[in-house]
């Protein structure tokens, strides 16, 4: 047994609202820049929908992820090594900007400065690749809410596998159809295809939290990893010739903060923990025949951190006991190994990712209440969960590789939560028969509810700082007086542009102190004004 430690994140797909919020703080935290226009490394998608860029998950098309060879062994899908020597100077199995979407601004100007005349001015859109004026027909949001639906619905390469295989039709109706939204990052998976298609060995997985990043430094710009990716976050900047992706905000992780998106979420929905597994059950566990079993062998992966034999290996391999200590406090781990409610995204792409989703149960609800029969009681939930109007089996292609099990398994104990709660909150006798329908006692009915629905932010976050000792010189290590570290005569920010945004990386701004950040989570920690920092 070999252990190491992972960041790693949860999402209830119950809360999220779709707003956005996160994808808008992302955007302008890492790629409001030159170059990265297009690239969103969070994004927000109504599924049923094509998502960013369209139609990603069709590996037959875009080659991405891992497959078994004739002998059993892992392979990248992409094609061997010959094979990506022979293409390594012109990939052709690469998205192109119409797939993302050509980003556009408007001519503002237009509004304020046309003549006088008998017409109104328009603010007509122009491309911010090339600057012309261009018709706007796609963007990475042009699914949301449904938009389109009834058009483009069927491209959803899970609605086309469930018409296809098991001749499961989704209706695409007004009256006949829901929808739920689905935030995507990179999963920072354990065994990431990106990395082991990169020719440079520019991506690598950080030893010490589970984050895979490129070193632009190594890179050179040849995009396997783009095509090598099954979930489509590795991106490329064409101002830069770099390969860029999400990094899951490393530089607040390692100081004990959320990333962005968690910290900005509306819904608090995100759930940020540490955890513990065998690095040598990782290659075994991608490599089990059948995609349906793919599911129980990463959680096989995930260690306890409260059996003694595996802190005492954690030790030895080298995790601070501060690591070991967060581990048993992860919400992360208590939702995917204790509670079994979170499922990975897409497991058959065998990268055993580390973004693991709660399915949506609320449009359960919705549907009952609609006929009129009470959508909140045990009985009529469980009934319910098979006639989904999107079935069962469109929940169980995005998370489980189609096996219905585990997802009917995540759904029934929410559900059992719901009435068990409401029962409760109302003052009636305690309906336990939902619970004892699941493998949840009701201590763990109420552990789960208080992480679901009243979480407060050290709750959701249980983030280590990388090294104790070494957090203040994290945060401000060797800066002058005078501004930014990196403002040095030939430094990035001696440029009129820094890496990080048209106006980073000058002397003039002021410098931001993390500890901004400290007193912002202190101020949003605080339950009285008497609280506030």
């Amino acid at each position: 047994m070999r252990v190491m430690a992972q960041i790693a994140m949860v999402m209830n797909l119950d809360k999220c609202i779709g707003c956005h919020t996160c994808s808008v703080t992302c955007k302008e935290t890492w790629t409001n820049r030159t170059g990265m226009e297009y690239v969103w490394f969070n994004n927000v998608e109504t599924r049923p929908g094509q998502g960013y860029p369209r139609r990603y998950e069709d590996q037959e098309k875009w080659r991405g992820g891992w497959v078994l060879n004739r002998r059993g062994a892992l392979t990248l899908k992409q094609g061997g090594r010959l094979k990506k020597l022979a293409t390594i100077f012109s990939n052709p199995v690469l998205p192109t900007l119409k797939d993302y979407y050509e980003p556009w601004t408007y001519e503002y100007r237009n509004l304020t400065d046309a003549p006088l005349g008998d017409d109104f001015p328009v603010a007509t859109p122009r491309s911010l690749v090339s600057g012309k004026p261009m018709k706007i027909e796609w963007s990475s949001n042009w699914d949301d809410d449904l938009g389109g639906a009834p058009e483009h619905g069927g491209d959803d390469p899970v609605v086309a596998k469930l018409r296809d295989e098991i001749g499961k039709k989704i209706a695409f109706t007004f009256d006949e159809t829901f929808m739920f939204y689905l935030p995507r990052i990179c999963e920072h998976c354990l065994n990431p295809a990106c990395a082991a298609a990169c020719p440079s060995g520019a991506i690598y997985k950080r030893e010490e939290d589970g984050i895979v990043l490129v070193d632009q430094d190594g890179c050179r710009g040849w995009r396997q990893c783009v095509t090598a990716c099954p979930y489509k976050k590795v991106y490329f900047n064409h101002r830069t010739g770099k390969a860029e992706k999400c990094t899951l905000c490393y530089p607040r992780i390692e100081v004990g903060l959320p990333t962005v998106c968690s910290e900005t979420c509306v819904g608090r929905l995100r759930y940020l923990g540490v955890i513990l597994y065998d690095a040598d059950k990782v290659t075994a566990a991608a490599s089990v025949p059948d995609d349906k079993d793919l599911y129980a062998a990463q959680l096989d992966c995930f260690l306890d951190p409260e059996d003694p034999e595996v802190a005492r290996a954690a030790e030895r391999d080298g995790i601070a006991h501060d690591w070991i200590e967060a581990a048993r406090r992860s919400p992360v781990h208590a939702l995917i190994s204790t509670y079994k409610v979170a499922l990975p995204l897409h497991p058959e792409y065998r990268t055993l990712p580390m973004v693991w989703y709660i399915p949506p149960l609320s449009p359960v609800v919705e549907a009952l209440t609609e006929t009129g029969f009470d959508g909140e009681d045990a009985g009529n939930l469980f009934g319910a969960i098979d006639a989904l109007r999107i079935p069962l089996e469109y929940l169980a292609e995005l998370f489980t590789a189609g096996d219905t099990g585990p997802v009917r398994a995540s759904l029934e104990k929410l559900a059992a939560m719901r009435a068990y709660l409401r029962s409760v909150n109302l003052g009636r006798e305690p309906d336990t028969a939902g619970v004892r329908a699941t493998d949840l006692t009701l201590e763990q009915v109420d552990a789960l509810y208080r992480l679901l629905a009243l979480a407060k932010y050290e709750e959701r976050y249980v983030i280590p700082t990388a090294a104790l000792g070494d957090a203040r010189r994290l945060e401000e290590s060797a800066l002058p007086d005078d501004g930014c570290s990196l403002d040095h005569d030939g430094g990035p920010g001696a440029y009129e542009q820094g890496p990080f945004g048209d106006d980073s990386g000058r002397r003039s701004l002021p410098l931001v102190s993390l500890e901004t950040f400290h007193l912002r989570s202190r101020r949003q920690r605080a339950d009285k004004e008497s609280e506030l920092p």
